[in-house]
């Protein structure tokens, strides 16, 4: 039932080190679009005071992350959670964490991201997403195009967005950048707050 990404391997210890430099020192994390459930696994591991809350809408990926999540204490089982959807399986969050989502989902999905975000998090609290992004006056990478044109062959729907739509779609949520961390193989972390 486990499914393999290989770019979690590539990954983790960069968005790792942003989220210690981020995460409160205790709380529950959602993790929204867990995918796999490597980084899930990986994440409670590195994090033992923190509850990591992972989530998919996805069936096969929900069996994937409980199986690659097993035994873990601070880790619950995964939600079944569509970040589009208006109406999430959660309550409450002290962070949102989103890895490899916004580019591989329909803009909607990044609009109920940032809703999901707005009713969840406390003021203060971060939300913070992980991938490929598009800057204006900023060169995008060819690998990073190529990437682009392939994700729109596959769904039109899909595709590399602008920080600065992500950025205005949060700001409209009561959610500010805060940062942009350049990370490996051309993608970034963006860290939005929550409004106080």
């Amino acid at each position: 039932m486990r499914r393999h990404a290989p770019a979690t391997l590539r990954n983790r210890e960069p968005i790792a080190a942003v989220l210690a430099e981020t995460l409160p020192a205790r709380g529950l994390v959602l993790e929204v679009a867990s995918g796999s459930g490597e980084h899930a696994a990986f994440f409670a591991e590195r994090f033992p005071d923190l509850t990591w809350q992972p989530s998919d809408p996805d069936t096969d990926a929900l069996a994937s992350i409980a199986d690659w999540c097993a035994g873990l204490a601070n880790v619950p089982p995964p939600l079944a959670l569509d970040a589009a959807e208006a109406a999430w399986p959660a309550t409450a969050a002290d962070a949102i964490l989103c890895v490899n989502m916004v580019h591989i989902s329909p803009w909607e999905a990044t609009l109920g991201l940032m809703a999901g975000a707005g009713r969840l998090l406390t003021p203060g609290a971060p939300l913070i997403l992980y991938g490929p992004y598009r800057q204006r006056d900023v060169p995008t990478a060819e690998s990073n195009e190529a990437f682009d044109v392939s994700l729109k062959s596959r769904n039109p729907a899909w595709g590399l967005r602008h920080v600065e739509d992500v950025s205005a779609a949060a700001a409209a949520c009561g959610l500010l950048l805060e940062r942009i961390v350049a990370m490996p193989a051309n993608n970034l972390s963006l860290v939005f707050r929550r409004e106080s």
